[in-house]
């Protein structure tokens, strides 16, 4: 048996590009889990807008962000994906410094609007970045640690933000905005650290034409991927509800699930990620997710309605399928957008592969909250069928893209 020290090592990153992009994301995320958690309360309390504007704000600016993906993978693609990805966090940087001085609705969506445009775009370079400074061979393995990282500083993030919370004070909110950006900055100074092991890309053959609109496998597989996509959103905002208006479990304890869902992603998205290498093995990968998050529904439908005890049983067990699903799915996901992108244009491809996971984020809060905690154990079963005919519809079409035109041969892992 291996020692802990061993065990230890093999979930180090292994490389100075895997390091250098881990310390990014690491300062990113607890910068963006600072700054998230507290601004819902910094709109209301010190910017004086309504929950309701709150909301549309945000809808707004998750809605815009859609726009930047393509764009800026493309660009990633020209003029290279470190540049870019190192533009885009300061440029985060900048626009979060913006919600200093707003001073109404107008002013907020159109923050809210550019910090996700420059998000999204920046997730496309990143994608590509990660394709060209790592090894063909450890492109998923490094998605996954960079996962685990993310989930660490957002939680650590996070619980910094109580702080100022408990003070709920304007001059609270205003640490943690510039915090946050600085956080941002620090990101893309060491971003510019990373280096571009891999070689360089072949120029595009389609020039200005978008080609991976003209890619029908690659882009099924993106809208499979949307709808596996809505468990996060099942999670993380239908599930509360649900508890709350559907069953007798004791609302308080979704605060305990939270936290075994960060932990078990923390601790096992590495290992998840084996086998996901190649598109055969993500494929399968996220058949699998569609099978637990299939038991995942169904264990939250028995909740519906039973006694408390009964809720409270099924309730965690839901949550532990649940996370065993998402694992599966996010590996298998970056799997498929790795392998099946020809490498001229990982960013092209990536960004479209992001536009449809935002999508699916943006959409997950009415179609989940419906479903859970409107229709109760009949909406859980169908978002049940709906992930399982997703997943296992991924490699009948992963097939179908490794046929189309040139791509890369599955190796056996």
């Amino acid at each position: 048996m291996r020692s802990f020290a061993e065990r230890r090592e093999s979930l180090l990153p292994k490389g100075r590009e895997v390091r250098a992009l881990a310390l990014s994301t690491l300062t990113s995320r607890f910068g963006r889990g600072l700054f998230y958690t507290t601004l819902p309360i910094y709109l209301t309390r010190s910017v004086g807008l309504s929950v309701h504007e709150v909301g549309i704000g945000l809808t707004a600016g998750a809605l815009v962000g859609l726009l930047g993906g393509v764009p800026g993978g493309r660009l990633a693609d020209r003029v290279g994906p470190r540049l870019v990805r190192t533009a885009c966090r300061f440029a985060e940087a900048l626009m979060i410094c913006g919600y200093l001085a707003i001073g109404g609705l107008p002013g907020f969506v159109v923050t809210a609007a550019l910090v996700t445009l420059c998000e999204s775009a920046g997730q496309a370079a990143e994608g590509a970045l990660i394709a060209h400074a790592v090894d063909r061979n450890s492109r998923v393995r490094t998605r996954a640690y960079l996962r685990s990282v993310t989930n660490a500083g957002w939680m650590v993030g996070s619980a910094l933000a109580g702080v100022a919370l408990l003070s709920d004070t304007a001059l609270g909110y205003q640490v943690v905005i510039v915090t946050s950006a600085l956080c941002y900055g620090v990101s893309a100074a060491v971003t510019t650290q990373v280096p571009l092991s891999g070689a360089a890309p072949e120029k595009n053959a389609a020039g200005g034409r978008v080609a991976v609109l003209r890619d029908r496998p690659y882009l099924a597989l993106t809208a499979l991927n949307a709808v596996l996509t809505v468990n996060i959103g099942v999670f993380t905002v239908a599930l509360p509800l649900y508890m709350a208006q559907r069953t007798h479990a004791p609302v308080a304890l979704y605060a305990v699930f939270s936290v075994i869902n960060t932990v078990v992603v923390m601790l096992f998205q590495v290992r998840a990620s084996r086998r996901t290498e190649t598109a055969t093995g993500a494929a399968r990968a996220q058949r699998r997710a569609g099978y637990f998050l299939l038991a995942c529904c169904l264990c939250f439908a028995v909740a519906d309605g039973t006694p408390a005890w009964v809720a409270v049983v099924f309730l965690f067990l839901g949550v532990g399928v649940h996370v065993v699903g998402e694992l599966l799915h996010a590996a298998g996901s970056w799997g498929i957008s790795f392998e099946l992108a020809p490498e001229h244009a990982q960013g092209e491809y990536q960004g479209v592969y992001g536009v449809g996971r935002d999508l699916a984020q943006v959409v997950t809060p009415l179609v989940a909250t419906t479903a859970m905690a409107g229709w109760g154990w009949a909406g859980c079963v169908l978002l049940g069928v709906v992930f399982l005919a997703a997943g296992c519809a991924v490699p009948p079409t992963t097939r179908w893209a490794i046929g189309h035109g040139s791509r890369p041969v599955p190796t056996p892992t």
